[in-house]
């Protein structure tokens, strides 16, 4: 069983890795209300009722975005009962990588029920990331809180092709362990590919690319990539994962953004709950 594994292991990664380097690789779209909003917000000329507009056309989409709104994370004093309200209230920066993320939600869909099972998986991990991240840069860095969020929800979107791609693989489905091992090898090359596929900013790509690279960048000033790498550490606290066995002090990037490797937001009596709840409103 393990040698049919290894060999087909081994061609499904000589495949994926020659179709990425051939520009063959068969890419996720960013669904297409994600592109208008964004569109719209980097457009100085457009008013916030212009973004409302197109928002509301997708009632799930327009539910979601309130909840988060009236989060205790961002919530005002009034609570906010329309979209237009929303992006009056959190700007349109955040409206723009809340609306890309949360669309982003439909894109991790797959046949087989063992990819099915690891793509949820992986995007409930990704909205937690995205939770303490946005946690993190609010409270202890001068990153911007709404792109640290962005960054945490699109930081595993290389896993999505590679799932959806295994299922032509039968043999690679019959050991989950084995295929989230393909999955942690290969992710963050194919995430960078995508985000640059998408058009995003560099930052953001480095958010894909480089949230493994524990050593990242140490004479660097801090961005939204070591948010992230910061943010899936503290994502494993109360686990087995063999990051939490490393010593943080030797990662550069507490130290780049200010962060005591003694602070968790996942634990904080300040923190803990908004985290909670950001991920879940964000997992739908």
């Amino acid at each position: 069983m393990a040698t049919v594994f290894a060999a087909a292991e081994d061609k499904f990664l000589a495949t994926l890795l020659d179709d990425i380097h051939h520009n063959r690789l068969t890419l996720p779209t960013l669904p297409e209300i994600a592109l208008k909003v964004r569109n719209m917000v980097d457009d100085p000329h457009t008013s916030s009722s212009q973004i409302a507009k197109v928002i509301t056309s997708d009632p799930a989409l327009t539910v979601r975005l309130i909840q988060v709104a009236n989060s205790a994370m961002l919530r005002g004093r009034a609570p906010v009962d329309n979209v237009q309200m929303a992006v009056a209230r959190m700007g349109g920066k955040l409206v723009r990588n809340l609306v890309i993320g949360l669309v982003m939600q439909q894109l991790y869909q797959a046949r087989s029920p063992v990819t099915r099972k690891l793509l949820k998986d992986v995007w409930q991990h990704s909205t937690q990331v995205a939770a303490i991240s946005y946690a993190l840069a609010a409270h202890f860095t001068r990153i911007k809180p709404e792109e640290a969020l962005l960054a945490g929800l699109i930081h595993d979107i290389g896993a999505l092709p590679i799932l959806t791609r295994v299922e032509k693989y039968p043999e690679l489905l019959q050991d989950e362990s084995a295929l989230l091992d393909v999955v942690r090898r290969m992710h963050c090359e194919v995430g960078k590919v995508i985000l640059q596929e998408w058009g995003f900013t560099p930052e953001l790509v480095a958010a894909a690319a480089e949230h493994e690279t524990l050593q990242r960048r140490p004479d660097k000033p801090a961005d939204c990539a070591d948010v992230v790498l910061a943010a899936n550490l503290q994502s494993h606290i109360g686990t087995d994962h063999p990051h939490t066995h490393l010593d943080w002090n030797a990662i550069p990037a507490f130290a780049k953004l200010g962060i005591s490797t003694d602070v968790s937001v996942v634990s904080m009596e300040d923190t803990a709950e908004q985290v909670q709840e950001m991920q879940r409103l964000l997992t739908g």
